[in-house]
């Protein structure tokens, strides 16, 4: 049995996963870190130091066998898990009209934002439920998309809806075996899939603007947070975004 906490990450090797899996590190997390690259991972792993405790485990969380062995793995290492945080994710292709989207592209988000995140929450209750003391925490990355779409975004935009829809079935599912759920939507952390922000992106007026972001280690913060509460407590939802960006009211 481990004698810290166990957190699994998802989408672990860059960006808002690589600073939350840090983060939680920070705090005395052993830390899972999962997502398709190995180097990736291992970066994050270097960056949180030598008294990190974390295990990396390259999955791609579209693929139901590869997630069944992540789990598998984290149990086998472990003998529990506390916290999931549903990370992994991607964008559809950029500047495609709704229109023009390939089918092979739609699905691919699909797999990787809503399809992941539900068999990663499956696989985290199975174990939860039954581990004793009993329950966990998950948290899903909602994302702004979450509530207003950017133009041209239809499948990335079309699964964060989906997944609010994924937390709140899972807040109420996971009730009866002391499992909380979450959702944090975050707007323009600077990451380096964001770093298009700061060249200008499409705005629903048809212009091209630079739009403020925010230090992702704020997120990270955000994510800590919620993770600290007991299970008698939860965030049911956050939104962290930057100050200024078009997002409330009209821009």
């Amino acid at each position: 049995m481990a004698d810290s906490k166990i957190a699994l990450i998802t989408g672990a090797g860059s960006g808002i996963g690589r600073a939350c899996a840090i983060a939680l590190s920070k705090e005395g997390y052993s830390v899972v870190l999962a997502g398709r690259r190995l180097d990736a991972l291992q970066e994050t792993m270097a960056e949180a130091g030598p008294g990190a405790k974390m295990l990396a485990v390259p999955t791609d969380v579209g693929d139901p066998e590869q997630v069944k062995a992540l789990f598998a793995r984290t149990k086998q290492t472990y003998g529990r898990l506390d916290l999931l945080f549903n990370n992994a994710g991607m964008g559809g292709p950029p500047g495609v009209m709704l229109e023009d989207i390939e089918y092979k592209a739609w699905q691919q988000v699909l797999d990787v934002n809503l399809t992941g995140s539900f068999l990663c929450t499956q696989e985290a209750i199975k174990i939860m439920k039954d581990q004793d003391p009993r329950g966990g925490r998950i948290i899903n990355n909602g994302s702004i998309s979450a509530h207003a779409p950017r133009p041209n975004s239809v499948a990335y935009t079309a699964t964060k809806h989906a997944i609010t829809g994924l937390t709140k079935s899972t807040s109420l599912d996971g009730r009866k075996y002391d499992i909380a759920c979450g959702q944090i939507d975050i707007g323009n952390a600077l990451t380096p899939l964001a770093s298009r922000m700061t060249r200008g992106v499409p705005q629903a007026n048809g212009q091209i603007a630079v739009e403020p972001t925010m230090d992702v280690q704020d997120v990270a913060k955000a994510l800590v947070y919620m993770a600290s509460l007991s299970l008698d407590s939860n965030v049911q939802f956050m939104t962290v975004m930057a100050t200024k960006m078009p997002f409330v009211g009209r821009g």
